[in-house]
């Protein structure tokens, strides 16, 4: 198995041997492969009776810490220690149907979590203990043609699972997919979401004012390309696209360019109205690889941009920090390098990123600056430990604001 800083040294940071295929394209993605549960292939049975007989199970145990050192006087710092994890299962597939359902769950360790203003409600809501059914559907599916109807996890440009906590994103939606000749079609409707990104002492929420829906087609062999629309009703229209290649230049020796541009247009008076344009460029030499990203908006007169539901797919995404955060009634831009290492089993990732707008309608400027350091250690296939340190400066104020903390995340996860 694959994880997460050996993903991105094998795809956003690159690898002792670089493959070709797909690759990360922000460290927000990178840090959402660490825990991401591995599909279990579905076996093909001949009678309805074995699809139960057949079925799997799976899961993963995930344990976290994860605190926040306030540097403001009038924050309070915050931590919580959480364990739970997935546990999944899955009929086998009879004449293309088959089905599953995962719950999840994550339990705060009172005695080694805060209290009240002290407890970092981000791992299991306010109230330090979540449990929900976060994936119950039926799939069809027919040579390279798929359907799927129900609670699932989706990741696409502006609805991913953004896997970063303990809690991941989940969708109710129906998705229909097609693969042709190395392009990947996709289509469908999401009702509603779940998850880290959106409020989990609230329950499913409502995706947009009355749903989403949206179609892409991706490829990505030697050149990638991704070609998105969404309807997030209420809220906004968003086409989506992205372009790029991988290139040896020699056998230890990789290049990857990637171009994109975000056109946003708002609905109801929304105020989600902005274009977004970004690049990236790597550098792979063995082991090591070199990362510089870009991204820049115009969303001036209070306007914003609008990251979907989920993480969001820009190239300069960090831990915490996305252009979201300074693009509001201003322009603004964002630029990330990043460096990695992988040695055997362990992983080593470090980004530095620099979030800056100019004066807002209020003469407001924007000056951000967020580090991530990385480690992870792949104990084994199923075993592994990873920990992550962010610190976040706000460099537009003399005096310690709101943006100004550290934070510290440890995990480990089994898979099983």
């Amino acid at each position: 198995m694959l994880t997460a800083f050996t993903l991105v040294s094998n795809t956003l940071f690159g690898a002792d041997e670089a493959p070709k295929r797909e690759r990360l394209h922000s460290v927000k993605e990178a840090i959402g492969q660490v825990t991401k549960m591995q599909d279990k292939n579905v076996s093909i049975v001949e009678s309805f009776k074995h699809m139960f007989e057949d079925g799997k199970v799976s899961g993963q145990f995930r344990t976290m810490y994860a605190g926040y050192d306030q540097k403001a006087a009038t924050e309070s710092d915050s931590h919580a220690t959480a364990v739970g994890g997935i546990l999944k299962y899955e009929l086998a597939e009879f004449n293309g149907f088959n089905a599953g359902v995962a719950f999840y769950t994550s339990q705060d360790l009172h005695f080694a979590s805060g209290k009240d203003a002290k407890h970092n409600s981000e791992l299991s809501s306010d109230k330090g203990n979540y449990t929900d059914l976060h994936e119950a559907y039926i799939n069809y599916s027919y040579k390279d043609f798929n359907i799927r109807a129900g609670r699932q996890r989706l990741d696409t440009p502006l609805a991913d699972s953004d896997d970063i906590r303990m809690i991941p994103n989940s969708f109710e939606a129906y998705v229909a997919s097609y693969e042709y000749n190395g392009f990947a079609l996709m289509a469908g409707r999401i009702n509603s979401w779940q998850g880290v990104d959106a409020d989990l002492s609230a329950g499913w929420s409502k995706t947009g004012s009355d749903g989403v829906n949206f179609g892409g087609v991706a490829y990505s062999e030697k050149y990638e390309l991704n070609v998105w629309f969404y309807n997030i009703t209420g809220y906004t229209n968003a086409l989506y696209c992205d372009t790029g290649v991988n290139y040896d230049i020699s056998s230890n020796v990789l290049f990857h360019g990637m171009l994109q541009y975000l056109q946003e247009n708002e609905l109801s008076s929304s105020g989600y109205d902005a274009a977004i344009y970004g690049g990236m460029l790597e550098v792979v030499v063995k082991g090591l690889s070199l990362n510089l990203a870009y991204n820049a908006t115009d969303a001036s007169h209070n306007k914003q941009t609008f990251a979907g539901t989920g993480g969001g797919n820009l190239f300069t995404s960090l831990d915490t920090t996305t252009l979201d955060v300074v693009a509001v009634d201003r322009k603004a831009q964002a630029v990330v390098s990043g460096i990695s290492y992988n040695y055997d089993n362990l992983n080593f990732l470090y980004a530095y990123g620099s979030f800056s707008g100019s004066k807002d309608s209020n003469g407001q400027k924007a000056d951000l600056v967020e580090q991530d350091i990385g480690f992870e250690y792949n104990v084994n296939e199923e075993f592994i430990v990873s920990a992550l340190y962010v610190l976040s400066d706000d460099r537009a104020s003399s005096a310690k604001t709101v943006n100004d903390w550290t934070r510290t995340q440890v995990m480990m996860h089994y898979n099983f």
